[in-house]
């Protein structure tokens, strides 16, 4: 057997067993409160780190002034409630006006 064929097979059973944890272990371990907390925490802070650096880097430098004001727009527009299409097309719609008008 193939050993890229071996580590695919063994990542694809991994992927599997954890998706299966889930609905075979719900009600039978409880997390307490401060776990469940932190586990929230950790989530935001991973999502978060996620948004800056997909929102400020390009490569291996700086994605330029544009980017980011366009992701601080979607980011107000989301905490706004708006439609999930309104917030794409308006972060995505001031990034290009940025562009247009110099601003790398």
């Amino acid at each position: 057997m193939n050993a890229y064929l071996l580590c695919i097979l063994v990542l694809a059973a991994g992927t599997y067993a954890f998706r299966l944890a889930g609905p075979l272990l719900h009600g039978r371990v409880e997390l307490p409160v401060r776990v469940q907390e932190l586990l929230t925490v950790g989530a935001t802070v991973l999502l978060v780190a996620l948004l800056a650096t997909g929102a400020l880097t390009e490569g291996q430098g700086f994605a330029g002034w544009a980017r980011p004001l366009g992701v601080l727009v979607g980011g107000v527009l989301a905490w706004r409630r708006a439609p999930f299409a309104f917030v794409v097309v308006g972060a995505a719609g001031a990034t290009a006006l940025l562009r247009l008008v110099g601003v790398s």
